[in-house]
């Protein structure tokens, strides 16, 4: 089993995790409806995704 051969320093610790945090979620408007959409991905009120039809749309 692997066990630390020394206790681990705040801000060694803290370095580790300065990568760890998310960052915000971006969006682009889209070119056909103007609503904003996460890039590379499908729209699922349309179904469209790079300019053709993938899935058929929700219906409400």
């Amino acid at each position: 089993m692997a066990v630390p051969k020394r206790k681990v320093s705040p801000s060694r610790r803290n370095m580790r995790r300065s990568h760890d945090a998310l960052g915000a979620n971006s969006y682009v408007e889209d070119k056909e409806t103007g609503e904003l959409k996460r890039p590379h991905h499908v729209d699922l009120k349309t179904g469209m995704y790079k300019g053709r039809q993938v899935i058929t749309p929700k219906e409400d």
